[in-house]
């Protein structure tokens, strides 16, 4: 008998790329998405009617009704958010029309907001690309940048960054009207252009029938609070995604796709409710690891494989606390508040 124990051991198989693993689970249902749009925008358009329908409601209700639309509004932005990617339908088209039609009920322009996405997708947490203008809800300086501002200055992006500032007043400025006008979009594009203002012209002409039939004082009574809770919400979401404690941002040379995905976004681990409500955006690892999973395959994608179980975790209220994270330390490789970068300098 001739004896093994000296034969060479055979190769290490090489370890698959973490994209790779995703691969299964990108192909949309497209019963499983017309499903979330039927539950989504019905459950929108029934709580608006409610509110409508409701002669004259004590304020905590008209509140209580909106934090609920804009619950809706916040996941009908998540499907915006797949068609921008092209990964809620199988067809082009289908992708492009409903993501259009969610934008009317978020008041964002899909085609001006799909470039300035993608954007996002292609240097989040890359020093040395953020200044390109397309990320406005994740970027961040430095503390040696911040250090070397003059005192105006540093004031003033110290209050832009503010909880109550970056959080709270700034979200509803921005879909209410920044995202009324073509603020980055080169006069070349002028299909994307006219693509603003035509939502624009859409969202303004529904504002006016609904005005004629059920009084201006009550659109602005029902409309508006959606639409700052579900800016506010939404904002939210994205930006504690990307900027908290644990976050990795690195210079060009060394920025990877798979370690920004795995290290720079984080698993915001919500409870059942708000991950329904959220569409799933909490496992935002695996969506920056291949954005052509559709939001109802996040989670299964991260439960099959533990591999992708290695991301940054935060629960609601530990993430709640992150909004004070505003600057990077390269020198301690990690997100710190004014009061620390104030302290170490």
């Amino acid at each position: 008998m001739t004896s093994t124990s000296n034969a060479p051991a055979a190769p290490a198989r090489p370890r698959p790329r973490l994209r790779d693993l995703t691969a299964p689970y990108q192909t949309p249902t497209d019963s499983e998405s017309i499903a979330q749009i039927v539950t989504s925008l019905g459950g929108y358009l029934a709580v608006c009617a409610a509110m409508y329908a409701l002669p004259e409601p004590p304020l905590w209700l008209i509140l209580a009704l909106a934090l609920l639309a804009a619950g809706f509004l916040v996941r009908i932005f998540i499907i915006q958010h797949d068609c921008g990617h092209e990964s809620f339908f199988r067809s082009r088209s289908a992708n492009l029309a409903v993501g259009f039609v969610c934008g009317l009920l978020t008041m964002t322009p899909f085609q001006s907001w799909r470039r300035q996405h993608a954007g996002h997708h292609g240097i989040w947490n890359n020093l040395d690309r953020r200044q390109s203008g397309v990320d406005i809800y994740s970027s961040c300086i430095t503390v040696r940048e911040y250090r070397n501002f003059g005192r105006r200055r540093r004031f003033a992006y110290r209050a832009s960054r503010h909880p109550i500032v970056a959080n709270v007043l700034l979200p509803p400025l921005i879909f209410l009207l920044l995202y009324r006008f073509p603020f980055d979009t080169p006069k070349a594009r002028w299909r994307e252009r006219r693509s603003v203002y035509l939502t624009d012209a859409i969202v303004g002409a529904a504002v006016v029938v609904l005005g004629l039939l059920v009084g201006f004082d009550k659109v602005l009574l029902v409309q508006v609070p959606i639409i700052v809770a579900a800016s506010i919400i939404g904002v939210w979401l994205f930006s504690v995604q990307h900027r908290f404690e644990a976050t990795i941002w690195r210079r060009q040379p060394n920025w990877t796709h798979e370690d920004a995905a795995m290290h720079g976004s984080s698993h915001l681990d919500l409870p059942p409710v708000l991950r329904w409500f959220t569409g799933n955006i909490g496992f935002h690892h695996i969506h920056h690891l291949n954005p052509k999973l559709p939001n109802y395959r996040l989670r299964a994608c991260h439960e099959a494989n533990p591999e992708l179980q290695t991301a940054p975790r935060l629960g609601l209220r530990r993430g709640l606390g992150h909004s004070r994270y505003a600057l990077w330390d390269e020198d301690r490789s990690r997100m710190v508040s004014f009061a620390e970068a104030g302290r170490a300098a």
